[in-house]
């Protein structure tokens, strides 16, 4: 089946509008309060390769409900008056994920390269607390 758009040029097409942010460009900013990172990635891909540090973990399966203040799902996070900066593994989910909170009013933004970037240029991880028995 041929597909009128593939996921490759939604994601060119949602990086020629949105706002990309280099590491060195996050970690500028990481500690402005008005400033959110969100980790979109699988639950699994963040507890196996741990995360930003003092990033908020909302699914990317259920970001645009999180968001919608008239949603059952809402996060209070989510109404304060803050720049959403989004990562993925790669930058690809992410990229779709700020066009599409651009598309519902919200300032946001996406680290290019996603988590592999933050990881290669040495920044540092948090990992989550293993729990034992």
């Amino acid at each position: 089946m041929a597909l009128k758009k593939s996921s490759a040029q939604m994601v060119a097409e949602a990086r020629a509008r949105i706002e990309e942010l280099s590491v060195e460009e996050l970690k500028a900013i990481l500690d402005d309060p008005k400033t959110l990172v969100v980790d979109i990635r699988d639950v699994r891909e963040r507890q196996r390769l741990g995360f930003i540090p003092g990033s908020y973990h909302a699914p990317r399966g259920m970001l645009e409900f999180w968001v919608d203040p008239e949603s059952p799902y809402h996060k209070e996070v989510f109404s304060e008056d803050r720049k959403f900066v989004l990562h993925c593994a790669a930058g690809w989910r992410s990229a779709l994920s700020a066009a599409t909170l651009q598309d519902m009013g919200f300032e946001a933004a996406h680290l290019d390269g996603g988590f592999a970037a933050w990881a290669e240029a040495g920044e540092a991880i948090e990992h989550p607390e293993t729990k034992r028995p």
